[in-house]
């Protein structure tokens, strides 16, 4: 799965139809997840606002193939969802 840190929040990336998980997300935000051999909890969500939307994907493009231009990154993410995970704490 892909994922990107930016601004304390973590951005996920699915291209397609919403999963499961997805949809599981709009019952209920609460998620626990690892990253590595830590532990966390956050509130997650489709995001839907374009500006939100377009940190997440800048982020995750800039990640895994580093810098590009606009319409590259509109293009690789047009039929892509991005799913914001916020109020991250960090689990003992």
């Amino acid at each position: 799965m892909w994922f990107a840190v930016s601004d304390g929040k973590i951005f996920l990336s699915h291209e397609g139809r919403y999963t499961d998980w997805m949809k599981n997300l709009r019952k209920e935000s609460m998620v626990s997840f690892r990253i590595g051999d830590l532990n966390f909890s956050g509130n997650a969500r489709i995001v839907g606002e374009k500006g939100i939307f377009n940190s997440g994907k800048h982020a995750l493009y800039s990640k895994y193939y580093g810098a590009a231009g606009d319409e590259v990154i509109d293009d690789w993410f047009s039929e892509s969802a991005v799913v914001e995970i916020s109020s991250i704490v960090q689990e003992k």
